[in-house]
């Protein structure tokens, strides 16, 4: 029983970090597209 906690456990703490790391990419790749949005806008 202790062996399926803590496979449990470290499934749920690798689908956690693995959000954050999306989420985090997502905002990167937001910044980036508004830094060539705001590069476009600067050139006109």
């Amino acid at each position: 029983m202790t062996k399926i906690i803590s496979m449990a456990l470290i499934a749920g703490a690798v689908l956690l970090a693995g959000c954050n790391t999306v989420a985090g990419a997502g905002t990167d790749i937001s910044n980036g597209g508004q830094a060539i949005t705001n590069k476009a806008d600067q050139s006109k």
